[in-house]
Parts: C-alpha cells; structure tokens; sequence
C-alpha cells in the first residue's frame, strides 16, 4: 500500500512563528482583529498531530455552537482541506457518551466541543488543547482543561489560546504578566493574507482602512490589539465572566413558569433590536435571545419573532410585557403583526441605568441579578460586523461611555451617555425599567 503524501502550504511568521517553536504549558496569542492568530493555532495543533500519532487534542470555546462558525470553519476549510479530502483525517459527528472529533489515520484525535458542555470534553486526557477567544472563559474553566493536560503521547503538553485584548484587569492579562502564562503579541504584519513580500496586499488595505475607522476602546483593541478600557464605562461593574451565562441560548426555550418579556429599539438603518428576557424563581433577569439587524422591515422582524416564538415544535407562553420604543408607526406596525398591544417604555435615562447598575451588583448568593447569554444572538448582522461596528447588545457594553463634553448649564458632566452604538442599551434599559421601575403589566391580546 502507497504511503498517502499530502502537501499543505502555510508560512508563519513573527508571533505565528513564535508560537510554533513554543514548548511553554501555556501560550497566548494576543493581538488585533485579522492578524491569522486561530490560523496559527489550528495550523500547530494540525502539525502536532500527524507528527505524534495516537495524540489527543482539544479545539474548545466558552459554548459549543459557537465553534462552528469560527475555529471549525478555518481547520474545515484551510488548515485539514488536503487531509480531510484525502481520508487521512475524518470527521466524527459525536454520540451521547462521546464528543464530536476529527480523527487521523495514524491514532490521533482532536476533540470538538464547548466548556458549557464540558462533560464529554473533560472527562479524557489530552496532549494539546486550544481555546479560541479566551477572554470568553473563566480562569476557572482554563485551569480545569490545565489538569486534563496528561496524556503523555508528545514531548511536550500545552495549552495554546488566541484572543483580541480585553480590559487591562481581564484574568488572562494577569496571569501572563505573573509568568504563569507566555504571551505572544500577534501583528498583522503575521498574517500572509494581509501582509506579503515586504507589502500589504490589497486585501489587507481595505481590511486595515476598515479598522481605522474604529474609535475609542474597539480601535485601540481591535485596530492596535492593546489591553485598553474605555474610559467613563457606564457599566463600569460589567464582567464577562460574571454577567454572561451559558443557562440559555437563543434556540432555548425557557421553562413556562417562567415569565417573559420582549423590549424592542426600532431602527432600520441603525440597528432594529428587539430582546427576549426571562426570569427565574429567584427573580434573576435572563436575556437569551436576541434580534440585532439592520435594513429589515419591522413587519419582517415581527414575522421572525413570531417564528422563532414557535421553533422546535412548541409555542412559548406569551410575553408579560412587549415593551417598545415611542415611535408610534412602528409600534403600530408591531402590534398588528405579533397580535398583541405594546408598552411604551420607560425611557427616562439615569433611573434607567441605576436599575441596570443595581442589577449587575453580585449579591449575597455570589450572583448578579442580571445576566446576557452567550449565543443570544439568532443571526449576525455581516454589515455591521464588516464595518467592525457591535453587532450585538454584549459588544455593545464594553464601549457605552458617559458623554464628559461640557453641557450648557451643566453641574454634573455624567448626565447621559454618548448617543452611538447603543441600542442594545437602550433596549437592556427599558426592560429593567420595566420590570423594577414600573412593575409587570400583562399584554392584552386581540384579533387582527
């Protein structure tokens, strides 16, 4: 039988480079949107794999879903194209006992999965791991795959991870200004697409004009891959790690005793967002779905609501509330289309965002009473995402800043936030006003 020889281009350079020659148990490649960071990463985990047979590797996010548009893509489509066309590695779907995988010819295996699903992945041993967007994790869920890092087929064990920065004070920062953790600085002078034979190529101009374009806290993050905060964060007391939860996603459907809100920002060509909020027994508030698109029709955002209402076979209990920016042509447009009446929300700013602020203090139990969940999102808007603007209400957060310009007349120069980029958080206000301001009207349904 004819030994199968594959040929597989990829050129590393600079911190892509230095990533390869790393022997550390924990490397981070940190840098700036589009600098071929996942690229690398998949590309090592690949190459160790067919040098090492009978290797286990995992390729792991914060969520499971959330690898499938992402890592799984890059390695499906760039990295194992030739092996994966070739049979030397094939992909296994998964079973109830065991995770999903791409397996070699040789014995070696990478597992598949997210750390919200993490009793498959964690319950093996492996030799490598690699965690996309590591900011998205704890450093608790980081240090429980440091201890499954045991399985002795390589010379060497590591966990590698890539991430855009993130504040300053993010665990990940401090832990690899500690030297418990090598971080590499990833340029976009690394990545070949964009950067070639000493030039930008034309891809790689039109991608940095795009992030030029960015201001504050996203630019100097995503633009210049710093460690930066906004400065006058309004919800300066947000963490990711405390204040985004994996309990429900936007294909969940909440128990029915719990009770459900929908809050709605109307826009067409600004972001139309509409929320579906829920509540527990402890009165924790819970956003787990979410619509955030441009250029569509409030009838035709008022038909998906309604579809995704009654997916996978089963009608949710009507909202308690569906509570609506004051644009009367487009509330009316909504009632006639969903069938129910709306609420005018709440839209008084300040005592909007202190009930917010209120929310996200941790209370005695170690919780917050408010949380976003992670893979809310039912469909990403590409526009937004292209033009590098937040394309969902959590990315809006980290950049919702308080307007300091002097005001007329003004004593306290905090007295609104900087109208941009906030419709998520005009949409996260009215719910909580709502709910904590106004008390809980039930919707009065009609025949249309």
């Amino acid at each position: 039988m004819t030994a199968v020889v594959l040929e597989h281009a990829y050129a590393s350079s600079g911190a892509a480079r230095e990533l390869f020659l790393s022997h550390a148990p924990e490397v981070l490649l940190s840098g700036a949107a589009g600098t071929g960071k996942s690229r690398a990463c998949l590309e090592k985990l690949h190459a160790m794999c067919l040098r090492y047979p009978g290797m286990r590797a995992l390729i792991v996010r914060k969520t499971a879903t959330s690898l499938t548009s992402t890592a799984l893509v890059t390695f499906r489509e760039y990295v194992a194209r030739e092996a994966l066309a070739s049979g030397e590695v094939r992909w296994y779907g998964g079973s109830p006992q065991e995770a999903a995988s791409y397996r070699y010819l040789n014995g070696s295996v990478i597992v598949v999965g997210g750390m919200d699903k993490g009793d498959k992945i964690m319950s093996s041993e492996y030799d490598a791991a690699y965690v996309q967007e590591a900011t998205e994790l704890t450093e608790d869920d980081w240090e429980k795959i440091t201890t499954r890092l045991r399985n002795g087929r390589t010379p060497f064990q590591q966990l590698m991870a890539d991430c855009n920065p993130g504040p300053p004070h993010h665990w990940l920062k401090r832990r690899s200004d500690a030297g418990r953790c090598q971080m590499l600085n990833s340029r976009h002078q690394d990545n070949p697409r964009y950067f070639t034979g000493g030039a930008w190529t034309d891809e790689g101009r039109v991608y940095l004009e795009r992030l030029d374009a960015l201001t504050g806290v996203r630019k100097e993050r995503l633009r210049y891959g710093r460690w930066a905060a906004a400065e006058g964060l309004v919800y300066d007391g947000f963490d990711s790690a405390v204040h985004l939860s994996t309990v429900l996603n936007s294909r969940s459907h909440p128990p029915d005793a719990w009770p459900r809100w929908l809050s709605v920002d109307f826009g067409y060509t600004n972001p139309f967002v509409a929320q579906w909020w829920t509540a527990d027994p402890d009165g924790r508030l819970y956003m787990y779905r979410e619509i955030y698109m441009t250029h569509r029709l409030v009838e035709d955002h008022a038909k998906q609501i309604e579809k995704l209402r009654k997916s996978q076979n089963r009608m949710e209990p009507p909202f308690q509330a569906v509570v609506c920016d004051h644009d009367a042509e487009d509330r009316a447009t909504l009632e006639r289309h969903l069938g129910v009446s709306t609420v005018a929300a709440h839209k008084d700013v300040l005592p909007g965002i202190e009930a917010v602020k209120a929310r996200m203090k941790v209370a005695g139990d170690g919780k917050p009473r408010i949380f976003i969940c992670r893979d809310a999102l039912v469909e990403k808007d590409q526009a937004l995402d292209d033009a590098k603007k937040p394309y969902s209400t959590e990315q809006e957060i980290s950049e919702y800043i308080w307007d300091t310009r002097p005001q007329p007349g003004s004593v306290n120069i905090r007295e609104a936030p900087v109208k941009q980029n906030d419709h998520g958080m005009d949409a996260l206000r009215y719910l909580t006003a709502q709910v904590d301001l106004r008390g809980r009207p039930r919707v009065r349904f009609f025949n249309v």
